[in-house]
């Protein structure tokens, strides 16, 4: 996909007279990009819509206008937009109230590393492991305790994009010590996905 530039971002004005339109197609275009995974952990893939969305709504909020407040903005999320054979994602740990943070987030050291897509044709299964974002990681690592958002993804091989478009069935999981859960991926989350590998 292609990356988006100062051009794709509209000025506040411009922005407010499409932002409830634009809204309410990002809403029903995240849906289809959203898998929870076991009880605490949410992935979305990112498309160059949903990346042009959070970068209008943090010019907005923190009334950014010129360009090089913009141009921080395409760098820090430009790289969320997957390329052709790549898949792109933004893990959220969802977590509701300090007892949960203080209990869940030292558990999930590393959850980061361990998702994996399980691309499964007639009895054998291909994993496709994620890389989690290099610039991310550098701020966000600790030893005993992870953070509550993370970057990751995933490149496929032209073998493993081939797999994933003829699979019976694609899983999503984690191999993490503490969280080990896996889900199947739904017809209307991998046909947003295809379409995400073919750039």
């Amino acid at each position: 996909m292609t990356k988006l530039t100062l051009d794709d971002i509209k000025d506040q004005r411009a922005y407010e007279r499409e932002r409830t339109e634009f809204r309410t197609h990002i809403i029903a275009l995240k849906k289809r990009r959203r898998v929870h995974v076991g009880p605490v952990v949410t992935l979305v893939f990112e498309n160059r819509e949903t990346v042009r969305f959070q970068i209008q709504e943090m010019a907005r909020v923190e009334k950014l206008i010129s360009d090089e407040a913009i141009e921080g903005e395409l760098r820090a999320y430009n790289p969320l937009i997957p390329e052709a054979g790549s898949l792109s994602a933004t893990l959220f740990i969802e977590l509701t109230n300090d007892g949960e943070l203080r209990e869940w987030l030292p558990k999930l050291v590393g959850i980061e590393q361990s998702a994996a897509l399980h691309l499964k044709l007639a009895g054998s299964t291909t994993v496709v492991n994620c890389t989690p974002d290099e610039e991310h990681e550098k701020l966000l690592t600790r030893d005993e305790i992870t953070a509550a958002v993370h970057y990751l993804r995933w490149d496929l091989s032209p073998e493993q994009v081939q797999a994933f478009q003829a699979a019976d069935r694609i899983d999503l999981g984690f191999e993490q010590p503490n969280y080990r859960h896996q889900v199947e991926l739904s017809a209307e989350v991998r046909a947003e996905l295809l379409a995400d590998l073919a750039g």
